[in-house]
């Protein structure tokens, strides 16, 4: 089975966006790069940029699902707003091809692919570098793209491991919620 994933890294400057194809079961890079929004003044036309370009890659590369970074919660509300209009104008450039959407928060991003949720961009980047075998002149100046790639991978990681729906807040909860799976002697 093969599977195009697009990840993308929602930006108002810099978004960066990354393409993996999945065949028998290895993921490979296809491309990644970013969408430089600095040159316009007007946030509006940035948006209007957004829809085009990822309405581009969609078209070029006909994804079969988007792993989009999830907004991280910071304190400027108005740079908070920005960024959820960047993430959203993507979003709808998806929807708009009937691409199915998966929504990854950072820390999540990281812990799939450093297995540390701290972990800098740089050492996402080297990672992704070293599990794709990416070569040196192929890897971006931006860590948009690889921040975008990261998003791509860590959906294909869960393509494999999908998450439990069970959340329990430690082994009491577990024992009491699974008392079938107890060998008791």
């Amino acid at each position: 089975m093969e599977k195009v994933i697009l990840g993308i890294d929602p930006g108002t400057n810099i978004m960066g966006y990354g393409v993996l194809k999945v065949t028998d079961n290895k993921a490979h890079l296809v491309t990644m790069g970013v969408i430089d929004l600095r040159k316009f003044g007007d946030a509006y036309l940035k948006l209007g940029h957004i829809f085009e370009r990822v309405t581009g890659i969609i078209d070029s590369f006909l994804p079969d699902e988007m792993a989009i970074e999830a907004p991280f919660f910071g304190k400027n509300v108005q740079s908070m707003l920005k960024l959820g209009r960047a993430q959203g104008t993507a979003i709808a450039a998806a929807i708009r091809h009937g691409v199915p959407i998966h929504e990854y928060a950072p820390l999540k991003i990281k812990m799939a692919i450093t297995g540390q949720g701290q972990a800098s961009k740089e050492q996402v980047a080297a990672m992704l570098q070293r599990m794709l075998h990416i070569p040196n002149d192929e890897m971006s100046d931006f860590m948009d793209a690889t921040d975008a790639l990261g998003a791509a991978y860590c959906h294909y990681l869960q393509l494999n491991r999908p998450e439990s729906q069970a959340h329990y807040r430690g082994w009491k909860d577990f024992v009491n919620k699974n008392q079938n799976r107890i060998c008791r002697k």
